[in-house]
């Protein structure tokens, strides 16, 4: 009889920065892999093996069924073998348009209008005219929205400024635009007269338009001649062009501008729901479908156990488990009706989590990218409790993870490293826990949290008065000016609705830097993102007299061949994708031209190898230097000019955003959740940029789980009690040291990070 295999192998692993590795992983255990930021975990658990695993799986079907999936290139790798079909929880944002809920996320909706269409009553017809999305279902009023945006004449127009001088606060109806030149040469208004002195008439029709049954015409000049357009007003012009639409499918101009010049009410005919009020006079026990999806997801549960219609109770039971699922992860406070863009990243993560954790299927690898992330102590708890579960229903989980709690669960730790980048890349330790102490690992699993005992003091502070958005509870908060701020508390609790909400309105100067995407590619790299690149391209068009254009492997600078990408992907018919290095480039991008010029003995490619520590031996302009230098202090010197963004791991990301933010001139600057993806060692150094920060006079106000974070602050509020309804009060405000006599959650978890 063969062996039992129960490992997975994996052997000469070269992904990215992966130096010809080896490992066994063994299966129906918690596998934990730790190290550096850039250390090369992503490499390996999701770049080989998450890879592989779903490229195998995809041979099972029929070869019509596979062009229709995606396609996976095999990895760098000599032998990966026993793999079990994967489940992957990745860190990325939660994607979906304006409509998506937790609902439609989870596919839990559908089976709520199915039950609708089948006992709903009166009867009203198929599930899906219990959708807003449906001709029938959607509400007439607000297009199945459930509010009417309505453009905000004050917020749209700045009655101060002539139409000249930009008055039209929107972009797209202003100069230089073809729209803003229309109105400021077309005639019919002054455009150099402030919108405030305009008289009553002239007012009306600049911005409502003409009265009923009259026309206006403007003249509009185009370069080979001019033509009379008829003038409808802005107000209407704006609703026609960017509130009649789904905003979704906005492209030229960012759902965000429209927002920003629009107020928005719950739609007064379907109270919000998005759906005709036909549909929702069908009721079950007395509550339609909009009831239903308003009820926080505890409520909702008992709901469903009190249907008794046999057809009703059976579809019920499938709509059960995906709600259970979110109660047990602390979501109970929730509803489908949550959008899903309203999310806190904590309850992003765990409604991923539910929405794969369905499943009664084992021997199943289970891959997370940091599932702390996002999540309080006291939620991290539950989190492990999940991933026991999951192991003892015969299941392999494999965690990319910095959090000791959850390094702590782990029946097998896998350390890479030694460093980051370029010196990472290496199994440094793999084996239990209590070897991990014995060896000269990087991760200490002992690590106690460093109290600040000398805080710094304030005379000034930033104000928050009566804030009432999303569920805060009209809070009052005194906010210290010039110090270390951390505010924490559960997820949900309304930690960024007082500050990505009511602080930065309060004080728009602020420096925000949410958890968004940095819309990576393969042609975007750290100097182009930190806007380096135009001013090395600038060095070497005056050094050799060419043009700059020659230097940008986008532009006349590109290999002809491969068109700047580096490497060519052939048409390989049916067979797996592969990628293959440019021959006529070697890789670099660039066409010969362009690499036969050079600055300082090294051409664009060479100075593209320079990493960022080597940089400023090299570029001398200030401007290049004060922007690597944030780099530096971020600990990013490791990386190179040329790395690209879509290369780096999740900690890169956030610290490279984090640079590009240090680079601005600012007095106030708020973060969320900067320890995101970072290990202990690189929060510490993190912790050194922010001291320094406040050391120059800087307020610093951090939204932090972190312990660490949290103990080295001056000042710290905590928000709660709870999630969701139950959340949005002030909890403690004070320091450190004053935290450890309060009786609050975090409280609970910094008295045993202290005690180790």
């Amino acid at each position: 009889m063969p062996d039992k295999r129960d490992e997975i192998i994996l052997r000469g692993l070269r992904e990215n920065n992966l130096k010809n590795i080896d490992l066994n992983i063994p299966k129906e255990k918690i596998n934990v892999f730790t190290g550096l930021s850039g250390s090369g975990k992503s490499s390996v658990v999701f770049d080989t093996l998450a890879t592989e695993s779903r490229r195998q799986m995809t041979l099972n079907y029929p070869l019509y069924v596979r062009h229709q999936m995606p396609r996976y290139e095999r990895p760098e790798a000599d032998l990966m073998q026993n793999l079990s079909p994967v489940v992957v929880v990745e860190q990325k944002p939660v994607r979906g348009n304006s409509r998506s809920t937790v609902g439609t996320y989870t596919d839990i909706d559908p089976l709520i209008r199915l039950l609708f269409s089948r006992i709903g009553s009166p009867s009203i017809g198929s599930a899906t005219e219990f959708s807003s999305d449906s001709s029938f279902g959607k509400c007439p009023e607000c297009s199945g929205f459930g509010e009417i945006v309505a453009p905000d004449v004050h917020k749209l127009i700045d009655h101060s400024k002539s139409l000249r001088e930009r008055a039209v606060r929107f972009k797209p109806l202003a100069p230089p635009g073809w729209q803003g030149r229309w109105m400021v040469d077309g005639g019919l208004f002054d455009p150099d007269l402030p919108i405030k002195d305009y008289p009553e008439d002239q007012y009306n029709l600049l911005v409502y338009g003409p009265k009923e049954g009259e026309q206006a015409f403007s003249r509009y000049y185009y370069k080979v001649g001019s033509r009379n357009i008829e003038w409808d007003g802005i107000l209407p012009r704006f609703i026609r062009l960017y509130i009649n639409r789904d905003l979704t499918k906005l492209k030229n101009v960012s759902q965000d501008d429209v927002l920003a010049v629009t107020s928005h009410t719950p739609c007064p005919t379907c109270e919000g729901s998005g759906l005709n009020p036909k549909v929702l006079e069908s009721k079950i026990n007395g509550l339609n479908i909009a009831d239903y999806a308003r009820l926080e997801l505890t409520e909702l549960l008992g709901e469903l156990e009190n249907i008794k219609d046999p057809v009703g109770t059976s579809i019920a039971e499938q709509a059960y488990p995906g709600v259970k699922q979110l109660v047990d992860l602390g979501l109970g406070y929730l509803s489908l009706s949550r959008k899903m863009g309203t999310l806190s990243g904590g309850e992003a993560q765990r409604v991923k989590i539910a929405r794969h954790l369905g499943s009664s299927l084992n021997n199943i690898t289970y891959i997370f990218d940091e599932p702390s992330a996002g999540l309080h102590s006291e939620e991290i708890d539950m989190l492990t409790r999940m991933l026991e579960d999951l192991r003892d229903n015969y299941n392999t989980v494999v965690v990319i993870e910095h959090n000791l709690a959850v390094i702590k669960t782990a029946d097998e730790i896998i350390e890479l490293g030694p460093k980051a980048g370029v010196g990472g890349g290496e199994v440094v330790y793999q084996g239990t826990q209590d070897g991990l102490k014995k060896a000269s690992a990087i991760t200490n699993l002992d690590h106690k949290v460093t109290l600040n005992k000398n805080p710094r003091k304030a005379d000034e502070h930033f104000s928050i008065q009566n804030a009432s958005a999303n569920n805060l509870k009209d809070v009052g908060v005194e906010i210290p000016k010039n110090v270390l701020v951390s505010v924490c508390g559960v997820s949900g609790s309304g930690k960024s609705s007082l500050l990505f909400g009511a602080f930065a309105d309060n004080y728009p100067e602020t420096i925000a830097v949410n958890q968004g995407s940095i819309g990576t590619s393969s042609r975007s790299t750290l100097a182009t993102y930190m806007g380096i690149m135009d001013d090395i391209r600038s060095i070497l068009a005056k050094e050799t007299g060419q043009p700059v254009g020659l230097f940008s492997f986008n532009s006349l600078g590109a290999c002809p061949v491969c068109e700047g990408k580096g490497v060519t992907t052939p048409d390989v018919a049916f067979a797996d994708p592969v990628t293959v290095t440019c021959e006529a480039c070697g890789g670099t991008r660039y066409s010969d031209e362009a690499l036969s010029h050079r600055y300082l003995g090294k051409n664009i490619v060479e100075i593209l190898e320079l990493s960022i520590e080597e940089t400023n031996q090299y570029l001398k302009m200030p401007k290049i230097i004060k922007k690597v230098d944030t780099l530096k202090d971020v600990g990013l010197g490791y990386l190179t000019l040329g790395q690209t963004t879509s290369s780096l791991s999740g900690g890169e990301v956030q610290r490279l955003k984090l640079a590009s933010h240090l680079k601005k001139e600012g007095q106030i600057y708020l973060l969320d959740e900067p320890s995101l993806g970072l290990h202990t060692q690189d929060n510490a150094q993190l912790l050194d940029v922010f001291q320094g920060l406040v050391d120059k006079g800087n307020s610093v106000i951090l939204i932090e789980h972190n312990l660490n974070f949290i103990a080295a602050s001056d000042w710290v509020i905590e928000m709660g009690p709870g999630g969701g309804k139950r959340g949005g009060e002030v909890l403690f405000e004070g320091t450190p040291e004053e935290m450890l006599e309060a009786g609050t959650l975090t409280a609970k978890w910094l008295k045993k990070g202290v005690k180790g």
